[in-house]
């Protein structure tokens, strides 16, 4: 997947440089995911159907580190 173009801040970083998290871009077939404050770093791509359950596990208390392994696609 090429490097998206249209990132966006998650809603839950503050307007502040120091308030930065997440950031996101999707592309038809894929999701990226990155760090706000190092773009230039390597993200985190899912293949588009997977990023909803990768999303609801984070939610879970339950979940850990390597349940995320079944995300790969």
């Amino acid at each position: 997947m090429a490097t998206p173009d249209n990132w966006r801040k998650s809603s839950y970083s503050g307007a502040g440089d120091g308030n930065s998290c997440v950031e996101i871009a999707n592309s038809p077939t894929h999701i990226a995911i990155r760090d706000s404050k190092t773009p230039a770093r390597a993200t985190l791509t899912f293949p588009a159907g997977a990023f909803a359950p990768f999303v609801e596990a984070l939610k879970s208390p339950y979940s850990t580190v390597t349940d995320f392994a079944r995300f790969r696609g």
